[in-house]
């Protein structure tokens, strides 16, 4: 069962906004794929871990059965960094609750299937995300790699 989608923007102006963010190859996102792949590993770029589920991670480490995502701290509520919206309020309150629903529901289903969910907020260091992720595929296995 999917979360239901908030009601569609209410301008051109909001609707442009969303238009405008990018769906991979953030900055944050490209300063952690260089990072890991400085450190020797290999994975797939945006891509569905689980073939039925119409989820994609940032980085998916197929053997490993990892799956990475870089999400932003306003698009997915984060703790520590999000605000909320002075123009259209309700509708980005309800983007971002639904988001939250999506995220939680996908990690579940990935860990049902045997995978192992990272999680990274944008304002984490580059370099700490990683090596976070660097010490899962390694400790994933007995040979490095991806």
């Amino acid at each position: 069962m999917s979360a239901p989608r908030p009601a569609k923007a209410l301008n051109e102006g909001v609707r442009k906004s969303m238009r405008a963010n990018r769906g991979r190859d953030t900055g944050p996102e490209l300063a952690v794929r260089r990072l890991v792949h400085a450190a020797g590993l290999r994975y797939r770029v945006s891509a569905r871990p689980l073939p039925d589920l119409r989820r994609t991670a940032d980085l998916v480490f197929t053997r490993r059965r990892i799956a990475v995502f870089i999400d932003g701290c306003f698009w997915h509520g984060c703790p520590e960094h999000h605000t909320r919206a002075r123009t259209n309020a309700d509708y980005w309150a309800e983007k971002v609750r639904a988001n939250r629903e999506r995220d939680a529901d996908t990690d579940r289903r990935l860990a049902r299937a045997g995978w192992t969910v990272l999680r990274i907020w944008e304002h984490e260091g580059a370099d700490a995300a990683a090596q976070r992720i660097v010490a899962a595929v390694r400790g994933a296995g007995d040979t490095p790699g991806g």
